[in-house]
């Protein structure tokens, strides 16, 4: 795969990336790219490769339309999915995995969603239900914590008892229809987070909002946002009110610092906000779409100084410019929240390399100002030689990178 990698061209890879971000962009946003080995047509159409898929995607398939196929973990090429299809969806029986090769789920599929008999299990490899399903939903069976039997489901319906893979109560509460519908409780850690009504497995109808056994919202949840009700900070005095999804919302961390201010409309962050770190100190300012940072905006490090300004689409960087100690250390667009069509400088304001659809060689800096990378960029990632330094200028890394991840290393030992 790597040797495959080393010799794929650059322009191959932007026209992959445009058509999965364009042509493709359903299968993009659910960030897997089904890689169809059969369509030959496809393929020559576009005048692209197949295997750069993966080098975008976050998985990708690799199957025949009717019969055996497998699906990996893009960022690791470990295996994701072992089982049967029919006409490209899964169908007949397989196994799912999780990234750390653990078993995930073992049983039957139909129309590519789990349909039939099945077992289920964590991260740990611990069973956590076993019996019939439909649709991906649990219907008819047991669910287990440490082996023991917490709960039964007859026709998707019951009171239901989940934990995490630590042994941590996440959830308590009705089933209809198999999901969450009537009164139940979350929790995270064993600490309550909230309870009140689910509706089709989201909150929906009256509830309360919890933070270290303190209510910081109470009212009405509508689509699994908060809607109409009253907001409070650490002191219990009220923050906030919403209306219809409207309003102006302070919220606080256990702390009792502020955490994030800004316009909510429809139940989510829609106009200006802050947002802060754990000790109250600012470090985004700026305009959000439906809860993404979207439109002008302005980060900062964690000494209050500007860090980044510019443009954001969709929670990712689209245009701007990074500052080191206040100084311009590099300017231009960003693909996908990488640096791509730029210009980089030193702390003298002098240009020491550009970067054309993220690739060419690049110098970077830490917050002190002093060199902390140098190194070959491909499609905005480290790719290629490259040495690294720490924070006293000593240098601590000499090798390779390929996609981002070290590949050829020689690490520097520190003795301090």
């Amino acid at each position: 795969m790597f040797e495959h990698l080393k010799n794929t061209n650059l322009l191959e890879n932007i026209k992959s990336k445009y058509f999965i971000q364009n042509i493709f962009q359903y299968l993009h946003e659910k960030t897997k790219l089904q890689i169809i080995t059969y369509n030959k047509s496809l393929q020559q159409l576009i005048n692209i490769k197949l295997f750069n898929y993966r080098f975008f995607s976050i998985s990708y398939i690799i199957f025949e339309p009717n019969g055996k196929g497998k699906e990996y973990f893009h960022y690791k090429d470990t295996l994701k999915f072992d089982g049967e299809y029919l006409k490209g969806k899964r169908n007949g029986k397989g196994k799912e995995y999780y990234p750390n090769n653990i078993i995930k789920f073992e049983g039957e599929y139909l129309n590519g969603k789990r349909n039939g008999k099945g077992i289920e299990y964590n991260h740990d490899g611990n069973l956590i239900f076993e019996g019939e399903f439909i649709n991906d939903l649990r219907w008819n069976g047991k669910g287990y914590n440490s082996n023991n039997i917490i709960y039964k489901l007859k026709n998707g319906n019951g009171k239901v008892k989940e934990f995490d893979d630590f042994g941590y109560l996440v959830f308590e509460g009705e089933y209809l229809n198999g999901l969450k519908n009537g009164k139940g409780k979350e929790y995270d850690r064993d600490k309550l987070i909230y309870e009140g009504d689910y509706l089709n497995g989201v909150k929906s109808g009256k509830g309360k909002k919890y933070l270290c056994d303190k209510i910081v919202f109470e009212g009405e949840f509508r689509y699994g946002l908060r809607w109409n009700g009253k907001g409070y900070d650490n002191n219990n005095n009220i923050a906030y009110e919403l209306k219809n999804g409207n309003g102006y919302v302070k919220e606080y961390n256990e702390d009792g610092y502020l955490d994030f201010e800004g316009e909510y409309l429809n139940g989510n962050i829609n106009g200006k906000g802050k947002d802060y770190n754990y000790k109250g100190d600012l470090i985004f300012e700026g305009e959000y779409l439906n809860g993404k940072k979207n439109g002008e905006g302005k980060e900062y490090d964690d000494k209050g100084k500007l860090a980044f300004e510019g443009k954001y689409l969709y929670g990712r960087k689209l245009k701007g410019k990074f500052f080191v100690k206040g100084k311009i250390e590099y300017e231009g667009d960003f693909f996908f929240g990488k640096k791509c069509n730029g210009k980089g400088f030193d702390k003298n304001g002098k240009i020491i390399y550009e970067l054309i659809n993220g690739t060419g060689k690049v110098k970077e800096y830490d917050r002190n100002g002093k060199l902390k990378f140098e190194g070959e960029y491909l499609n905005g990632k480290k790719h290629g030689k490259a040495k690294e330094y720490n924070s006293i200028g000593e240098l601590k890394f000499d090798g390779e990178y390929l996609n981002g991840k070290k590949v050829s290393t020689i690490f520097i030992e520190e003795d301090y």
